[in-house]
Parts: structure tokens; sequence; C-alpha cells
């Protein structure tokens, strides 16, 4: 069987104490799950002893499928060693592993999972990685958020699928890693604003990043960031890229939060259309700012996520 191996580490402004109490209890498993945004609604039961040698999470649900995982071995504070039973959408056990290590007046949190897949599934061993790894990365995230500031900044809705276009924005095309997408974001709307000035576009639409493709195992970002051209009349500088779709579906997740937990809305928009089996169009996915952070403050911004869909 293919096995596998995933490791991702942040560092977090509490100490390894603090930070084991609230991992090695599965009460708070739901405020940080990477998972759960996908399907809030999922059934999650937890042992009613949530902290112990042999304490069970076990989640259940159409998206994100059907499992359990449970602690195994219990080293406070450094180590937490469990075991994740999967049975949907097919059946597999992983080691779970969370390493909390001091560093810098705080503890470096290290996640990781070995496990193997089915035979069948061995071509999928390097897009599995992959994957686990930026779900990792998103609940690190959250964890973060949660113990250094008491709550996480990021609710999903999942829409459904929906009528958009036609719709055409003009901007500036980047390419960006995952890690550097939010500097690179904030560049590129400056650059963008500096242009529809000097050209005296207006900028009366919503904001919006079109990503036209990205390479999971560089982690890297082809997007054009820009604004919504309401006036059909208006020339476009050759200055500043275009995009247009024409009326079509697309299926639609919102985000109200933070901006650096879009990435939790996108992985649900991902997830639904995967277990929907909706076919995706090639014309480019996107993302629209309903507000921005000279407006409101991040627990409130609201983004829509939009994956357009073949007809």
């Amino acid at each position: 069987m293919p096995r596998f191996q995933v490791q991702r580490s942040l560092w977090i402004n509490a100490s390894p104490d603090i930070i084991y109490e609230n991992i090695v209890d599965y009460r708070t498993w739901t405020t940080w799950s990477p998972w759960l945004p996908a399907q809030p609604d999922a059934e999650v039961t937890v042992s009613e002893n949530s902290s112990s040698l042999g304490s069970k999470y076990s989640w259940k649900g159409e998206v994100v499928g059907e499992g359990e995982i449970e602690h195994r071995n219990l080293q406070p504070p450094e180590l937490i060693e469990d075991e994740i039973r999967f049975r949907k959408p097919f059946p597999s056990t992983s080691q779970v592993t969370f390493e909390l290590k001091p560093e810098r007046k705080g503890t470096l949190v290290t996640w990781g999972m070995i496990g193997a897949l089915p035979w069948f599934l061995f071509w999928m061993k390097s897009m599995m990685q992959d994957f686990i790894s930026m779900d990792y990365d998103r609940g690190l995230k959250m964890l973060k958020e949660w113990i250094e500031t008491g709550e996480v900044l990021s609710k999903t809705n999942v829409m459904g699928v929906q009528k958009v276009g036609p719709l055409r924005m003009a901007g500036v095309r980047k390419v960006s890693t995952l890690d550097d997408i939010s500097q690179s974001m904030q560049s590129a709307f400056q650059e963008v604003e500096e242009k529809f000035s000097q050209h005296n576009i207006p900028r009366d639409g919503d904001g919006i990043s079109v990503y036209h493709s990205f390479n999971c195992k560089t982690r890297t970002f082809d997007y054009t960031a820009g604004f919504i051209i309401e006036d059909s009349s208006i020339d476009i500088p050759l200055s500043l890229k275009t995009w247009a779709i024409p009326e079509m579906n697309a299926f639609r997740v919102d985000h109200i939060g933070s901006y650096q937990h879009l990435g939790n809305a996108w992985s649900a928009a991902h997830q639904n259309a995967r277990y929907r089996k909706l076919k995706q169009s090639k014309v480019g996915t996107y993302e629209l700012y309903k507000n921005n952070t000279h407006e409101k403050e991040p627990k409130d911004l609201v983004t829509e996520i939009y994956l357009p869909l073949k007809k």
C-alpha cells in the first residue's frame, strides 16, 4: 500500500502547557478543525472524558465523510499521539501526532500524519499529501488565532449553485506562492488603484480576484486582482488586464471573517463541488470582496467564492 507522510509547523505565542491543554481536549476541535467549514452541520461526537488516553472524537457527514480519532499516547506537555480511522469515503487508518517544543518565548507546534492509501488509490499519494498539508496549515492558523485571541474569525456559508454574469473586470496579473499571497494581493490592489486613478476609470464595482491556475506542488497561484467594470462602454488601457465571463452557473460559498482564513471557504467550495460531482469550467475561479478593511473590522469582512461550472 502506498505510504504517505505530512508534517506542518507553526509558532504560537503561548506556553506548551496551554497549547497542550487545548489540543488534547477534543471538545475544542470543532473550533479550529480545517474540515468542518465544508459542512458546519456535520455530526460530531466527543467522549464524555474528552482529554484522556482512549478519548475519541468522531464525525459523520455527507461531505466530510465518516471516521474517528483516538488518543493513544499522551506525554504532557510535549506530545500527543492519536490514531485516526476513516470509514468514508474509503476505509483507512493513519497515525497523527502533535509535537510541542518551546521556542522564542512561545511554542513551535508540529502537526503530523503517517498513513497508507488503499492500493487502488496509489496515484493519489502526491495529491493527498499536498491537500493534507494545506488542511493542516489552515487548522494551525485557526488554532493559533484561537489560543492567542480567544476567537477564530472565520465562518463559511455554502450557498450552492447560482446564476452569475455576464461579468467583466480589469486588473493586474500576478504570480504568487500561497505563503506570500497576502502581501502579493496588497501590492497588486495598490497598483490597480493607481492605474484606475491615472486613467479616470470609475471604481464603483466590487473588488475581485480571479484565479487562473494553482500548482499544488509548488503552492503557486496565477491570478488577476482588480475591480468589476459595471459600464461596458469603458475602454480599458493596455496596462490593465481584462477578464470576462458570460451568464453561467457557478457554485458559491460565502466567507465571513479575516482574509487569512479564506482558504476555509475555498476548501469548502471544492469539497462540496466534488461531492456533488459538479464539473468546473476552465474560465477561472474568483472571489468577490463585498466590503473591505477600510470599511469593516476583520470579523465582518464578507467574501463570495465562485467556482464557474460547465453547461
